[in-house]
């Protein structure tokens, strides 16, 4: 077993991301003009969905924590699949391991979640 810490496991990401493929994935829900229409029919998941020799569950998981706002605000189940067209047990699943893994934590007051401080 290895372990990362948030700052390595950003590291890694970023240097996957050099070619383009994990940056554009990563970066469509950031990017203002995605953000600013999640609702809106103009919105669609990055390519890379399609690509059949990527994981799909994967690249699922890290749009779901690409949802999250990087000042630290919480987002529930139900909002995160709103943003994402994805079924909340779907969603709920994702960000359960995700939380078991200590990428996200939850508030138990309002069961909602976050990117887990480093």
């Amino acid at each position: 077993m290895i372990e990362l810490t948030k700052g390595q496991v950003d590291h890694v990401i970023r240097a996957a991301g050099q070619g383009g493929t994990m940056s554009v994935l990563l970066s469509a829900l950031k990017d203002p003009k995605w953000t600013l229409s999640l609702s809106s029919e103009e919105w669609a998941y990055p390519s890379q969905m399609d690509d059949r020799r990527l994981s799909r569950s994967l690249l699922s998981g890290l749009l779901v924590l690409s949802c999250f706002p990087s000042d630290g605000d919480y987002l529930g189940i139900a909002e995160l699949a709103r943003m994402l067209d994805m079924n909340t047990s779907t969603t709920h699943r994702y960000v359960t391991t995700l939380l078991a893994v200590g990428l996200l934590e939850r508030d138990p007051a309002t069961r909602r979640y976050r990117i887990a401080p480093q």
